[in-house]
């Protein structure tokens, strides 16, 4: 019994010395929380002071990105599933395949003005009968315009076009309609590629809604015009044509717009509006698997994507709102001959306060140190492997550059973050450190979300999905037992940022391999895999504080860096590849090209001929070079300076892009179609000026290029409005093209004369381009050709360039 006693006393002292404790922490978290502005802890749910193992914590969140990456890409296939019944994707490939069976179709050829022209108005006739005893009519017309405009796009030109095809289809009811909505494609293509995706898909797919809608039994409510537009890739001329000069344009409401980046896939709206959000929601209650993104609408009308649509054209000279749909899967081989309709699936077609705030500064200094490091440590790789000569190695082999520059990324984040820990907060608790670098997480989020509302930017909603959904879940802990019930309430912001991700590279990484040879591509990729580092990483970086060590995982991420940088170097990845069933060609335009240069008194002053290359991307010929020996760097071309436009051809005003040229001399080029240019008239204007006509004629694409000589400025022209625009360093480029039977070109210009110059008022050259026929092949050419490596694409033509002085 005393015994019994003895042990109840001791349990009773116990007890009350454990409530006496309890009580003494309550008072401590109770003063800790008001004098820090933090809410009391009395009521916030108890988590495990235990840290994570450092095999827990790897294997936790690698697994967790991979079923989510493994999520986004199982979602991208289910968008492409066909819908049986609702639309027949088999006939429309049949119109696919008879579309691109005549070969590349530029403008002006026979194979886009005629043969193509005949196909679809024979289908558009089929339609039209089978469908005449419906409640629909059917009108077509062939347009073709001739007009001008100004656009600001590769640094701004002029652009001028005569005689260009459209072919416009109205459905309505046979009660007529007031209102239209416009559909347009273009079935047109760029020279030396058959143009399945870009945009003979979308053509035939329109060919297929038009009969559908046609033979359906009950009568539209509004009508619908398809245009069928013959030169898009002249840069949007022919809708241009469309817009503004058709007497239908005035009956057009809204308009979708179908187009194509890459090929095959998801097509994806990138861009709306302007404002009449009706569009969208009406897209989103009739598309089946609706598919689209501010962000890419943001993106693209930023101007860091070279390329432009019929959408500008349509918004800005129609003022009339409207939808961008476009296909972006496998962008490396948009515009080249390996855009054929076997690599586009028939799926693509059936779819169509006080401490705490200073903790939190500091805590927020760390992060953002971190951020900076990796990406000056990964661009520092990125510049070492340029140097070493192995740029672009990822155009073929991506996930190699993920592992390099994301192994680099990661591991000086961590690097960062560890030594921070360690070293600057040595007595602070792993989980306090956890919640406050969440904290900055939040608030780094949280000035994101703020900065793109106040921008008045869409894509502020992704912000607001990293504030939401991270902020709600931060209520299940972070210890080991909450992790996994913390990573799910990530899921849903996490799975749409990896698919923006795949979307971005998507796009970026064969845009790259067409950028031209100034911009480094190492450069801008590694930017772009840390800055995705960088945001998927943003609400993991907590974890590093709850994990006893992170040795190994530097040391892995060390091994599997150093690895990829010895592989690379040693040159095991080859950039390009020639394999059918993922080609990544090196693009290339050669043109045997002869150049004259006309005095003043119209005499030739000097002329020479050659094969004149370009690269489109940063690598040059280093690759060309062993396969070709002749074109290496004793005949790069310079830039004349006192030449309009260097002295060379440009087919589009690029030469800021592309200033790495080779020219190897050739014989002179005799055309059967020359250029015919002569100045008609000059006169002596009232206010001081001097007026000059002018008339070309010769292929159906020729450039322009106006240079005023010093003391003369060019005060009006005849294209556009009459004002000249876009001086670009003293030049101005004028692009033109014609349809079939075109009549001479005939232009104005008008030069103010401020201190008469001794060589005249102005240098003016115009560049012939020769894509079909008998003229577009020389013997050199083609022997030329033929000693190109299989991975190499070559667009090859004929050019002249005359230049005159006046």
């Amino acid at each position: 019994m005393e015994r019994d006693s003895t042990v109840r006393r001791t349990r009773a002292q116990q007890k009350q010395q454990k409530q006496q404790k309890q009580q003494k922490q309550s008072l401590y978290y109770e003063e800790a929380a008001a004098l820090n502005g933090l809410r009391s802890r009395k009521h916030k749910p108890e988590v495990s002071a235990g840290l994570l193992g450092e095999s827990s914590a790897v294997l936790l969140l690698l697994g967790f990105v991979c079923l989510l990456w493994l999520l986004v890409l199982l979602s991208l296939q289910q968008l492409i599933i066909s819908s049986p019944g609702l639309f027949n994707a088999l006939r429309a490939r049949k119109h696919l395949e008879r579309i691109t069976s005549v070969g590349p179709r530029t403008v002006g050829s026979p194979e886009n003005e005629i043969s193509t022209v005949n196909y679809l108005l024979d289908q558009i006739e089929q339609i039209r009968t089978e469908s005449q005893t419906g409640p629909h009519s059917i009108t077509v017309d062939v347009q073709r315009p001739t007009g001008s405009f100004s656009i600001d796009f590769l640094g701004g030109f002029t652009s001028y076009y005569d005689r260009v095809t459209n072919i416009a289809v109205k459905l309505e009811p046979k009660t007529t309609a007031q209102h239209f909505m416009l559909a347009n494609c273009h079935f047109d293509s760029v020279a030396n590629s058959l143009g399945a995706s870009d945009d003979a898909v979308s053509c035939s797919v329109m060919l297929e809604v038009l009969h559908s809608l046609a033979n359906l039994p009950t009568p539209l409510k509004h009508g619908i015009i398809f245009l069928f537009n013959g030169a898009e890739e002249n840069i949007l001329q022919a809708s241009h044509g469309f817009i503004t000069q058709h007497p239908w344009a005035q009956q057009v409401r809204a308009f979708v717009n179908l187009e194509a980046a890459g090929v095959g896939g998801k097509e994806v709206v990138f861009q709306t509006g302007p404002e009449n959000p009706w569009l969208v929601q009406a897209y989103v209650r009739a598309a089946v698997h609706p598919f689209a993104s501010v962000v890419g609408q943001e993106v693209f009308q930023s101007g860091v994507i070279p390329s432009d649509t019929d959408f500008r054209i349509y918004r800005d000279f129609g003022k009339i709102p409207g939808i961008d749909l476009a296909f972006i899967e496998n962008g490396f081989i948009y515009h080249t001959k390996y855009d054929t309709p076997e690599r586009i699936h028939t799926d693509s077609i059936q779819r169509a306060g006080g401490r705490y705030m200073r903790d939190l500064a500091c805590a927020a200094c760390v992060a953002v140190l971190s951020w900076f490091v990796a990406l000056l440590t990964v661009l520092i790789v990125a510049l070492l492997v340029t140097l070493a000569g192995r740029s672009m190695f990822w155009y073929s082999h991506f996930y190699v550059a993920v592992c390099l520059y994301g192994s680099a990324a990661v591991g000086k984040i961590l690097l960062i973050h560890t030594l921070a820990k360690n070293l600057y907060y040595g007595g602070v608790s792993g989980v306090d450190l956890s919640e406050r670098f969440f904290d900055v997480s939040l608030l780094l989020w949280c000035c994101a979300l703020l900065f793109l509302t106040q921008r008045g930017l869409c894509s502020a909603y992704v912000p607001m999905m990293m504030v939401v959904f991270p902020l709600a879940s931060k209520l299940l802990g972070a210890s080991l037992q909450y992790s996994v019930l913390y990573l799910t309430g990530l899921a849903v912001p996490y799975v749409h940022i990896m698919f923006l991700i795949w979307v971005v590279f998507e796009i970026f990484t064969p845009i790259l391999g067409r950028s031209g040879t100034e911009i480094p591509p190492d450069i801008v990729l590694a930017s772009l895999i840390t800055l995705a580092t960088v945001i998927l990483s943003s609400y993991f970086m907590h974890f590093i504080y709850l994990t006893c060590s992170t040795r190994r995982i530097l040391a892995g991420l060390g091994s599997v860096f150093v690895l990829m940088f010895v592989l690379v170097c040693c040159g095991l990845f080859f950039p390009y590849s020639a394999d059918p069933s993922s080609p990544r060609p090196k693009r290339i335009f050669v043109q045997h090209s002869t150049r004259v240069l006309h005095a003043l008194d119209g005499t030739v002053e000097r002329s020479d001929s050659g094969l004149w290359i370009n690269s489109l991307d940063y690598s040059g010929m280093q690759h060309i070079t062993p396969h070709i020996p002749q074109i290496n760097d004793s005949i790069r071309s310079r830039c004349s300076e006192q030449l309009p436009y260097c002295g060379f051809p440009w087919f589009l005003p690029v030469k800021a892009l592309v200033k790495k040229n080779w020219y190897l001399p050739a014989p002179e080029v005799s055309p059967e179609a020359p250029l015919q240019f002569r100045l008609l008239s000059r006169q002596d204007t009232e206010w001081g000026t001097v007026k000059m006509s002018f008339e070309a004629k010769g292929p159906s694409h020729m450039s322009l290029y106006l240079r005023p000589h010093a003391g003369a400025s060019l005060m009006g022209w005849s294209f556009g409005d009459g004002t000249p625009r876009f001086d670009l360093s003293g030049e101005y480029f004028i692009f033109y093209s014609h349809g079939l039977d075109a009549p001479a070109w005939s232009f104005w210009l008008e030069i103010q004369v401020n201190v008469p110059p001794d060589e005249g008022l102005i240098s003016l050259a115009v560049s012939s381009h020769y894509f079909f026929g008998p003229d577009r092949h020389s013997e050199q050419l083609e022997s030329l050709l033929k000693r190109f490596p299989a991975w190499a694409f070559p667009s090859s033509w004929v050019s002249t360039y005359h230049m005159y002085r006046y």
